[in-house]
C-alpha cells in the first residue's frame, strides 16, 4: 500500500489486528512487534517532516511557556523539582542547571505543554494530540546525552506511531481517553532515539499497553486539572517501561491480540479486525505531515465556532436582540463541546477553564462579542460572567447535522470538515446564517499556518515571558535543530524572565 505526501509516494505495510488466542500469534505477526520494528528501523529523515518537527517544537514551547503559572502546571512542577538529577531534564522556562529527573521533567512539561488546549492534533477514527509526546521524547534525550538529530529521529517516529494507531483504533466511542495511544507511541520514540533493539522496544510496548488504559470519565462533566495531568503521566509511564525493559524486564505478551489484551479487554468486537498503516522497511516517517495546529486556544472543536463568529461580526448588528443561535455541526463538536453532551456547565460564568475552552457556545458568543479570542483573557471569570455575555450564551446551542457528519466520518484525516453552520434568528424574525467547513489555521483553511505563522503565535505568547536574546537564541537553535549537540540540546530551551513564574503558587504535597 502506498501514502502520499506533496505528491510524493511512501510505502506502506498493513498489518490487520485482531484477538487471537495467546500463544497461537508468532511474535513477528503481532502489532506490538510491527511497531518495534519501526522504531528501531534506521531510515532516512524527510526534510519536510523534520522541519515540521521543529515547528511543533516552537509550537510546544510557546504554549507551556505561557502557560507556566497555571495552578496545575505550578503543582506538576513543584513535584518535579522535589527530584532534582545533576546531568537531568531541563524543566520548560528554567535553567539547565535545575535539571530533575527525565521522568519528572515530563511530568511538568507534559502538563505545561497540555494546559491551554493550544497545540497540534489529529483527527482519524480517534483524536490524538500527538505535540503531547514531545516533552517524555525531549527529557529523555538531554538526560541520555542525544543530539538533535537523534532526538528529531525520536519525535518523528512518535507521531507516526501515534497516527497509526489512532488512524484506525477508536478509543473515545470505547469510553476510553486518547492518551492510550501516547503509551507506545513515546515509548517507540524513545527506542528510536536510543538506537534501541526491536526486542527491547517490543518489551516496553508490552509493558505500557498493559498499564495504558485510562477511562474517558477526565473528558465528561465538569472538566478538571487532570486533563492537562492526563498526556504527562501517560509519557511517565512510558519512560518507566523503556527503563525497565533496557534493564531486562520481560512483559505480558501478544499485549494487544491476546484474548484477554488490549482489544479483547478495551475494544469492540470486529469480525474484521483493525487495520493498522505503518512505513515499510527503510521509508521516512512522514505523518506528522497529517497533522496540525491551533490559533486559538480551545478545543479543536472550538475552533471554527471562534472563527465563524467573528466572521460574522459585520452581518450581526443588534446582538442584544438576536433570539437564538442554532449551531449545526459534527456528532463530535455536539457531543463533545455541545449541547448533546447533556452537560449544563457548557453555559455556567462559574464553570472551570477546561470545561468553558470545551464549550461550543462560549467560544462563539465571547467570539462575537469580541472579535478575537485571547489565551487569558477569554476565560478570565470577569470576562465570563459578563451580563451580555451570559445573555448570548444561553441563546446559543448546537444542533447535530447529519451532512456534517458525512463531511466528517467518511473522510481521511486532513480531507475532514470540522465545520459549522450558524443559523442567527432575530427577534423580529429575520434570520442570517453562514458556515465555515475549517478553521482559518488549517491546512485547507484561509490561513494555513506555516513557518511565519507558528513564529508569531510563538512571539505572542512568550513576549512577556522571556528576555528578546533569550528568544532569538532559541529560534535560532531551532532553525538548526537536527544539527545540534547533546550539550546544545540541554541549553537550547529559553529561561523565563526572573519575575514571571510566581511563587507560592503550588500546594505541598508528599515529596
Amino acid at each position: 500500500m502506498a501514502g502520499a505526501y506533496n505528491n510524493e509516494v511512501i510505502s506502506m505495510r498493513v498489518l490487520n489486528v485482531n484477538v487471537c488466542p495467546t500463544g497461537n500469534l508468532p511474535k513477528c505477526e503481532q502489532l506490538a512487534w510491527a511497531l518495534a520494528e519501526t522504531a528501531s528501523d534506521n531510515a532516512p529523515i524527510d526534510d519536510a517532516a523534520a522541519e515540521m518537527a521543529a515547528l511543533r517544537v516552537v509550537d510546544n514551547i510557546g504554549v507551556a511557556l505561557a502557560a507556566l503559572n497555571a495552578p496545575s502546571v505550578a503543582n506538576a512542577r513543584s513535584e518535579a523539582l522535589a527530584h532534582p538529577r545533576s546531568g537531568g531534564a531541563t524543566l520548560f522556562g528554567f535553567a539547565s542547571c535545575d535539571a530533575v529527573h527525565c521522568e519528572w521533567a515530563t511530568w511538568a512539561n507534559a502538563t505545561a505543554v497540555r494546559e491551554l488546549d493550544f497545540h497540534d492534533n489529529f483527527y482519524g477514527a480517534d483524536v490524538a494530540h500527538p505535540g503531547d509526546t514531545m516533552s517524555g521524547i525531549l527529557a529523555v534525550a538531554q538526560q541520555m546525552g542525544c543530539n538533535g538529530e537523534e532526538f528529531v529521529r525520536g519525535l518523528l517516529t512518535a507521531y507516526e506511531v501515534q497516527i497509526a494507531l489512532a488512524h484506525n483504533i477508536p478509543l473515545a466511542k470505547n469510553r476510553l481517553d486518547h492518551t492510550a495511544h501516547i503509551v507506545p507511541s513515546v515509548i517507540c520514540g524513545i527506542g528510536t532515539m536510543l538506537g534501541l533493539e526491536t526486542e527491547t522496544i517490543f518489551q516496553a510496548i508490552q509493558h505500557g499497553v498493559q498499564v495504558s488504559a485510562t477511562t474517558g470519565q477526565g473528558r465528561c462533566g465538569e472538566l478538571t486539572s487532570w486533563k492537562a495531568n492526563a498526556p504527562a503521566h501517560a509519557s511517565m509511564q512510558s519512560i518507566h517501561a523503556v527503563d525497565r525493559a533496557m534493564r531486562g524486564g520481560c512483559s505480558p505478551g501478544s499485549i494487544y491480540e491476546g484474548e484477554c489484551g488490549f482489544i479483547a479487554s478495551y475494544l469492540e468486537s470486529r469480525p474484521e479486525g483493525y487495520d493498522v498503516m505503518l512505513p515499510d522497511k527503510g521509508e521516512p516517517k512522514r505523518r506528522i505531515l497529517e497533522t496540525y495546529t491551533k490559533e486559538h486556544a480551545a478545543g479543536y472543536h472550538g475552533q471554527v465556532p471562534i472563527d465563524l463568529a467573528i466572521s460574522m461580526r459585520e452581518k450581526l448588528e443588534r446582538i442584544d436582540e438576536i433570539r437564538s443561535i442554532i449551531l449545526h455541526t459534527k456528532q463530535k463538536t455536539h457531543n463533545m463541546m455541545g449541547a448533546g453532551s447533556g452537560n449544563k456547565s457548557k453555559w455556567d460564568p462559574s464553570a472551570s477553564r477546561e470545561t468553558l475552552d470545551h464549550s461550543a457556545m462560549y467560544c462563539f458568543a465571547v467570539a462575537l462579542e469580541d472579535g478575537e479570542w485571547d489565551h487569558k483573557k477569554s476565560y478570565s471569570a470577569e470576562r465570563a460572567n459578563r451580563p451580555s455575555t451570559v445573555s448570548l450564551w444561553k441563546k446559543i446551542t448546537t444542533m447535530e447535522d447529519r451532512a456534517w457528519n458525512l463531511r466528517f466520518d467518511g473522510r481521511e484525516p486532513l480531507e475532514k470538515d470540522h465545520g459549522v453552520r450558524a443559523e442567527v434568528v432575530y427577534n423580529d424574525g429575520t434570520v442570517i446564517e453562514s458556515e465555515m467547513a475549517v478553521p482559518n489555521a488549517h491546512p485547507r483553511g484561509q490561513r494555513p499556518f506555516g513557518y511565519t505563522e507558528y513564529i508569531n503565535k510563538f512571539l505572542r505568547l512568550t513576549e512577556a515571558v522571556i528576555a528578546k536574546p533569550d528568544s532569538d537564541r532559541f529560534l535560532a537553535s531551532i532553525n538548526r535543530l537536527t544539527s545540534l549537540t547533546g550539550d546544545e540540546l540541554c541549553d537550547f530551551l529559553p529561561v523565563t524572565i526572573a519575575s514571571h513564574i510566581k511563587t507560592g503558587q503550588h500546594r505541598d504535597g508528599l515529596f
